[in-house]
């Protein structure tokens, strides 16, 4: 029985010595299981990654394929247009030359021909007009007049001004621009015609032909590119409008850091306040300079200041005297005008600012004449000083919605010899007696694109002495095809 234990006690050590390798073998063996598992799903999840990439690359291969056969089929549309072209231009030549084989250049001119057609801009403008005074008795009192297109608008319906311009590069050493404008009567007048230098170099830049002059900061500006219908009060007196000039132009843009311009124009003299003159050199003449920066990040300013010269010869115009006959009136001498201009900017997270204003002052001196009959004419010496501002502000408070506010001025002293030692009195002269013209101006604009604007506006005008005119306007202004950049 002892002997029996004792042999139990010995067997016992290697029955667990048996458990523990049999738990070891047990335990590899699902770690091998396992394994298998884990590498049999990767392997399966990349053979689904090898069948994506192989999908991806075939269809991209499909779409270059494709994408190379578009541009063989337009490679051989395009020589089969350039074979068309040259053929009409070996049709259109003269039989003599016919025979001759096109030059190199010849050849480049005709498979480049299209790049000297002018790109055309069209500006369709038109106005629905009503006034408390009749637009044909407006006058500006107290300043000589100009003949030029002062007046607002007729009453009702009008087709306003509509214009047509061509422009393109000439080639690298000129480019041109021709600008019809269509009146209100069907007539059509050419509002600018002109060439440009583009190859002088060290910031020199020479225009020539008619263009609306570089003074001021509105004055070279379209009128479908202003912020409110009309012309400011100072233009109309002082300009007849807006000021053009037939003649040449010259610009020089310093090569400082902050935007600095200089400018000078000779003339004929043609432009109010000049009168045509059949005479060799100019008649007229202007220089101008232009300083401008940034102002923070989000905006900027511009000041300018112009000086002018004309010369004025029998300026005709009428007027009434105190009896309501017709009178004939008549100035000679020279006129010296004074421009100032500035202008701030501000735009930030779709909304925008724009304060902008300008003084002008002019001077005459000369002779003035005045006749109630022809065989009755009282000359004596003249001399004024006309001023005239105005300040603007618009308001751009929505992408397709601004507001804009406008005053202006016009104030000055007259030294009239025909009434103090022609024996005439102020009412025998009433268009010369002194006022103060005054206007107030209020726009609503709705922007639908760059392209478009519908346009309600609001004047209170003060032109002559007993005449107060409320003007209500509602205008469209549309502009289709090649659109040149605004200036500053």
């Amino acid at each position: 029985m002892l002997q029996s234990n004792v042999v139990r006690a010995k067997a016992a050590p290697l029955s667990n010595t048996n458990f523990a390798r049999n738990t070891l073998l047990a335990a590899m063996l699902a770690a091998g299981l396992c394994s298998q598992q884990a590498q049999a799903a990767d392997d399966k999840a990349l053979e689904q990654i090898r069948n994506e990439l192989k999908e991806m690359r075939a269809a991209y291969e499909a779409r270059m394929a494709a994408m190379e056969q578009k541009l063989n089929q337009a490679q051989a549309q395009n020589a089969q247009l350039q074979q068309q072209l040259q053929d009409k231009s070996a049709s259109a030549a003269p039989a003599a030359s016919a025979a001759a084989a096109p030059t190199a250049k010849a050849k480049k001119a005709a498979g480049n021909m299209n790049e000297f057609n002018p790109a055309l801009a069209l500006n369709l403008s038109a106005t629905m007009a009503n006034q408390s005074q009749h637009p044909e008795e407006y006058k500006i009192q107290g300043v000589l007049p100009s003949g030029g297109e002062v007046g607002p608008a007729k009453r009702g319906f009008s087709l306003g001004e509509s214009e047509i311009t061509l422009f393109a590069n000439v080639d690298p050493n000129f480019s041109g621009q021709l600008t019809f404008a269509l009146g209100e009567e069907g007539h059509a007048e050419v509002e600018e015609a002109f060439i440009d230098t583009r190859s002088l170099g060290n910031g020199l830049k020479i225009r020539a032909g008619r263009m609306f002059s570089g003074v001021g900061y509105a004055n070279s500006q379209h009128a479908h590119a202003w912020d409110f219908i009309d012309a400011p009060l100072a233009y109309r007196a002082l300009f007849g409008g807006q000021y053009k000039r037939e003649g040449v132009q010259l610009k020089w843009l310093a090569p400082t850091e902050r935007y600095l311009e200089f400018g000078l124009e000779l003339g004929n003299g043609g432009s109010f306040p000049g009168t045509p003159r059949d005479k060799n050199g100019f008649a007229d003449s202007a220089v101008f300079v232009k300083l401008g920066d940034d102002f923070g990040p989000n905006a900027s300013w511009r000041i300018g200041a112009a000086w002018m010269r004309d010369k004025t010869a029998n300026l005709e115009f009428t007027d009434s005297d105190d009896t309501g006959a017709e009178v004939a009136q008549t100035y000679s001498g020279r006129s010296r005008t004074l421009v100032l201009d500035g202008v701030w900017k501000w735009a930030a997270n779709g909304q925008s600012v724009k304060i902008s204003g300008e003084y002008l002052r002019r001077w005459y001196d000369g002779q003035l004449s005045w006749s109630n009959d022809p065989a009755t004419v009282v000359m004596s010496d003249y001399s004024s000083r006309h001023n005239g501002w105005y300040v603007q502000g618009v308001y751009k408070f929505a992408p397709q919605w601004q507001v804009g506010l406008r005053h202006e001025q016009l104030t000055g002293s007259q030294n009239n010899g025909l009434l103090t030692a022609g024996g005439l009195t102020a009412q025998q002269m009433p268009l010369l007696s002194d006022f103060k013209p005054r206007k107030t101006t209020l726009a609503l604009d709705y922007l639908p694109s760059e392209f478009s604007r519908l346009r309600l506006q609001y004047g209170h005008e003060q032109a002559s002495s007993g005449r107060t005119d409320k003007q209500i306007y509602l205008q469209y202004n549309m502009s289709l095809g090649a659109h040149q950049a605004h200036a500053y």
